[in-house]
C-alpha cells in the first residue's frame, strides 16, 4: 500500500494533466470538504471574541494563567 505522501504526489501530477471533465468530477466529489473548512480569520464573531480576550489580557482586566501553574494544577501537583 502506498503511503500518503506518495498518493499526494501522484494525485498532484494527475491533476496537472487531467482533462477538464475529470477535474470537474474530482472537484464535485470533494467540493463539500473544501467549502466546509473553517476559516477562523474570516469569522467576525470569533475575531471579536479573540480581540476582547486579547484586550482584557493587555489592560489587566484578565490576569491570565502562568503555564507552569496550570500544568501543575491539571496534573494534581498544587505545590507551586
Amino acid at each position: 500500500m502506498m503511503n500518503t505522501t506518495t498518493i499526494r504526489q501522484k494525485l498532484h501530477k494527475y491533476i496537472e494533466i487531467a482533462d477538464d471533465k475529470k477535474i470537474q468530477a474530482i472537484y464535485t466529489m470533494i467540493e463539500d470538504d473544501l467549502t466546509d473548512q473553517v476559516n477562523w480569520w474570516e469569522d467576525d464573531v470569533f475575531l471579536a471574541t479573540l480581540n476582547l480576550i486579547s484586550n482584557n489580557l493587555k489592560n489587566g482586566k484578565d490576569k491570565g494563567v502562568v503555564w507552569s501553574n496550570l500544568k501543575n494544577e491539571l496534573s494534581g501537583d498544587t505545590k507551586f
